[in-house]
């Protein structure tokens, strides 16, 4: 129920990306105002979470509630951008309203989660974070096959946020390993970063964002572009978006079932090993044949996430169990900022050099990943790790 829950309330994420081709349309959007609709949900989430770790509410307020209030929030903001809105203008800041409200959906979720589990925690996570992907993803189909009106669709998935806070509050409680709220203690962000082995987790995790939200913001109206060379019809391109990112749902789950048996480190450092050469090769195949691109495309999808809900298993494994959620909060807070700086990127690059050539900047991150896995491997704290299977 959770992840159902999960699905649903993220769905806002791209409500606003996907609709652009609309909007390009509509209100004459330049490229650079499609862009912010985007990194302005990325940089409201980055205060979201600031805000949420400097006064530990994950870890003092219960987890349920945040969740709940936050969705609901967050969907009123966006339903405004669907009713409202009528220039890039007033769009950007309810776009950063949804994103920060975000932040009180995402990192809760994952303590809650973590309260049911001790062992298969990774898969557990997995799960959540796959459906969070296919949350993210949710606006493309609703694209491909919903309404003509770009409104409509909005608010319909504004509706889904609405749902996906009260399925929380109504059939979701906390585990038997729910420990006491904390006491504020503002010193914990500090306390994360002199954990050696939550440190080198952060770093994994910061390199993989590098590649992620990059991925999958641009991916589609790469896709988008490609098809249209070859006169696809477009609806394709929307479906093929949605297909492209909800294969990291599979991705997720697959890496949980390994991560829990074969070491978190081990399936962290695939993952993005795989990622790492998609981001070096998908874009030598623009324009070249639909089916294989796509086939490339999907490849990376499932790669590019799979490995996201096991750095987060890593803290959870590794850090003070009372203050799980303000470490979680941390670390998506400071990925989320590092996602702002790739996601503006690679539209720099396309203008230079063309898409064959615009995702290769991402993979520096995924190598630094790999780097930062390797080390925690090796270290003693290693053995936390999925009862030492690390």
């Amino acid at each position: 129920m959770l992840a159902v829950a999960e699905l649903l309330g993220m769905s806002l994420w791209f409500s606003g990306s996907a609709v652009v081709p609309a909007l390009t349309k509509e209100w004459n959007l330049s490229e650079s105002a499609a862009s912010w609709l985007t990194l302005s949900v990325q940089i409201g989430f980055v205060v979201g979470t600031l805000f949420s770790a400097l006064l530990n509410l994950p870890d003092i307020i219960s987890p349920r509630h945040l969740f709940t209030l936050t969705a609901i929030l967050g969907a009123c903001a966006n339903a405004s951008f669907g009713f409202a809105s009528h220039s890039a203008a007033s769009a950007v800041p309810l776009r950063f309203l949804t994103g920060m409200f975000l932040a009180g959906v995402y990192p809760p979720a994952m303590k809650i989660l973590a309260t049911w589990f001790r062992h298969g925690r990774g898969l557990a996570l997995g799960v959540l974070i796959g459906a969070l992907t296919l949350g993210k993803a949710t606006p493309y189909l609703i694209n491909a096959i919903g309404s003509a009106n770009w409104r409509h669709n909005v608010v319909f998935v504004s509706l889904l946020a609405v749902a996906g806070g009260l399925v929380v509050l109504a059939f979701v409680s906390d585990g038997p390993f729910a420990l006491p709220a904390a006491p504020f203690d503002w010193k914990q962000i500090g306390k994360v970063f002199h954990n050696r082995g939550v440190r080198l987790a952060n770093l994994g995790y910061f390199g993989h964002m590098w590649e992620l939200y990059a991925m999958w913001t641009w991916i589609p109206f790469m896709i988008r572009a490609s098809l249209s060379m070859r006169k696809s019809n477009p609806a394709l391109a929307e479906l093929g978006s949605f297909l492209v990112i909800g294969f990291g749902a599979v991705g997720c789950v697959v890496a949980g079932l390994i991560a829990d048996r074969a070491g978190r480190t081990v399936v962290t450092s695939g993952a993005m090993i795989i990622s790492g050469g998609c981001c070096l090769i998908v874009g030598l195949l623009f324009g070249s044949s639909p089916p294989l691109l796509l086939i490339v495309a999907a490849i990376w999808g499932a790669s590019v996430v799979a490995d996201s809900a096991q750095f987060s298993a890593c803290v959870t494994e590794l850090g003070d169990p009372q203050y799980i959620g303000t470490a979680l909060t941390i670390q998506t807070c400071i990925g989320f900022l590092l996602t702002t700086i790739s996601i503006e990127l690679i539209p720099k690059v396309v203008n230079i050099a063309g898409w064959p050539y615009a995702f290769m900047v991402l993979a520096p991150g995924p190598f630094f990943g790999v780097i930062s896995m390797l080390r925690l491997r090796r270290l003693p704290e290693a053995m936390k790790i999925a009862h030492g299977r690390r």
